[in-house]
């Protein structure tokens, strides 16, 4: 019965929640029939391209940006520690973001300055704002991708040789960048687990020597890789070497 009367306390909220109002539609865009013959419209034309990028946000995050580089080492430099929940995944998610953030800062300022700005101004229609605008992002990618990747693509998409680096078109950059950016962080992160394993198995060796066999080596293993990843400054020389990465 208590049961019961708890149910039917908690009715009238889930009620009110549920209500027709609370489904009510929100107010779409309206085009109106201007005399001129042209259309006006409730919105204005850069609200609804902010709104369209926003829904694209995630994939240029991804695909377009240092990002994937930096949460796969982020990601293997938590395995090599064998701490597969610390730090957190959302810490390494934040850390990823605002690392990418710092590398991506210079190219997102120019895409800024050449086309957002005088776009806002109504100084270039959106066709030249979206080409000034992906050109940044271009120079940044053409210079992490390898030719070999390249000319992986190139070939699968059947192109003609092309006349140089401004002639690759973004079908065939984007999945070269990506290409490029996994084989890196794959690299980079061989070197995260060198000195790591190293200490495993020394740890092992000397488990099995001692005839400790049935103590699990990654337990007596991991107080030393900690000590070591903070006695060598890890955080700051593997962040610091993922950001300079971009730019050597």
């Amino acid at each position: 019965m208590s049961s019961l009367k708890s149910s039917l306390r908690w009715l009238l909220p889930v009620l009110l929640l549920v209500s027709p109002a609370a489904f009510a539609q929100l107010p779409g865009i309206i085009s109106q029939q201007l005399s001129n013959g042209t259309q006006s419209w409730s919105l204005p034309v850069q609200t609804l391209v902010f709104i369209t990028t926003l829904t694209l946000l995630p994939a240029m995050l991804l695909m377009c940006t240092s990002f994937t580089r930096i949460i796969i080492v982020l990601g293997l430099l938590r395995n090599a520690l064998g701490t597969p929940s610390a730090p957190p995944n959302q810490v390494m998610l934040g850390l990823a973001l605002f690392l990418t953030f710092f590398v991506m800062s210079p190219v997102f300022d120019k895409i800024y300055t050449d086309a957002y700005q005088p776009f806002s101004e109504d100084k270039i229609s959106m066709q030249v704002a979206m080409d000034k605008g992906a050109e940044p992002l271009r120079q940044f990618m053409l210079r992490q991708t390898r030719e070999s990747d390249l000319a992986l693509y190139a070939r699968l998409a059947s192109l003609p040789p092309l006349a140089g680096p401004e002639a690759v078109p973004m079908r065939i950059l984007l999945p070269a960048y990506v290409t490029s950016e996994l084989k890196t962080a794959f690299q980079i992160g061989f070197t995260v687990f060198i000195p790591f394993m190293i200490i495993d198995l020394v740890v092992a060796s000397v488990l099995m020597a001692l005839g400790m066999m049935m103590v699990p080596p990654a337990t007596i293993s991991l107080p030393f890789k900690l000590m070591l990843f903070v006695l060598v400054d890890g955080w700051q020389l593997l962040l610091g070497s993922l950001a300079q990465s971009f730019y050597s």
